[in-house]
Formats: C-alpha cells, structure tokens, sequence
C-alpha cells in the first residue's frame, strides 16, 4: 500500500524515519512523476505537460518499509534565476545529509541524453560518493537512435554499472526498478 506522506519544502522539514529511501530526480518534463506512479502502480504523483511543475520535496510512503521520493526537476523549468539555485542547493542538501537515501535515480530523456545539467549532477554525486543509477526515460517515444553522448561507469565513481532503459506508458524496465526498490 502507499501514502502520500506530503510536500516539503526544506529538508530539515522533512519526516525522521528509518525508512530506506529511494529519490528520483532529473531535468523538468523528464518523466519523472510518471515513472514513479508506473513503479508504485497507482497515479500517486502529480503529472504535469508544463515543465518545473514539483517545486517541493515529495514522499510517499510504501507498505512502511520504503519511502519514494520525487525530487523537483532541474534544467529547463521556467522559474526564477534565484529559486533555480535555491532548488539546487536544496538538491545538495538533501543528497548530503539524508542518511537513509540508498539510491538516487538520475532520470535522463532517452530521446535527449545527457545535458550538462545531468552531468554536473553526476560530477557532484560522484564527489560526494553518493550513490546513483542512470534511467534512461521515454524509450517508447525514441523514434530513431540519437546521437547521444554515452555514459560510461569508468570514469563515474559512485554510479551503479548498470544503466536501464523504461517507459511509463509502455512498463518497459519498471519491473527492474520495482525490483531494486524492493516493491512486489
């Protein structure tokens, strides 16, 4: 079962638990709300066609054992120069200090691939060995092979090898992220 457990805007708002928590995040109108309600199997998050619609940090509760939570997006979010860097820096904030994160999926448009927004975001969890898994989204909507930049695991230290490919609207690759997060 899942709750929604609420909306935080600061991380010392955020609920003490000793849940293990599992943070998505990525460049606005990535797909990010509609991967999470594709792993839970239930529309738990907001989905939105205008980009920068999360502003807060979201969690839900699932089956009181794991928390899920939706990070606001970073990139093309029509939003002030100043709450862009307060998003970022709350972003840091919470990838450094929230001891419970055991994953953070870093969600990337498969038909995009990585900007340089993604990249710093690597760069910056790698320096702080904070755990990472690289999601490739929207491959239903690819219509060709893109020229993207590869991502490779050698030259990032604390991303997890593996790099998986989903759809939400397809389920392609949520039974392997169900599986990671340990949901049944």
């Amino acid at each position: 079962m899942i709750k929604f457990v609420g909306s935080f805007d600061t991380v010392k708002s955020l609920p003490k638990t000793q849940f293990a928590e599992f943070a998505f995040v990525g460049r606005s109108n990535v797909g990010k709300s509609s991967l999470i309600n594709a792993i839970v199997g239930e529309k738990v998050a907001r989905t939105s066609n205008t980009p920068g619609r999360t502003q807060s940090l979201n969690l839900f509760n699932v089956d009181d054992r794991i928390m899920i939570v939706d990070l606001p997006g970073y990139g093309y979010a029509r939003v002030s120069r100043d709450d862009a860097i307060r998003w970022v820096e709350r972003l840091e904030e919470y990838l450094i200090t929230r001891r419970q994160l055991k994953r953070l999926f870093i969600l990337i448009d498969s038909r995009i691939g990585p900007r340089d927004s993604d990249l710093d975001l690597m760069e910056f969890c790698d320096t702080n060995a904070i755990s990472y898994q690289i999601v490739y989204t929207k491959k239903d909507k690819r219509t060709r092979e893109e020229n993207q930049l590869k991502i490779e695991h050698i030259h990032h230290g604390a991303m997890i090898p593996e790099i998986l490919e989903t759809s939400a609207e397809k389920k392609t690759g949520i039974e392997s992220l169900r599986k990671i997060i340990g949901i049944k």
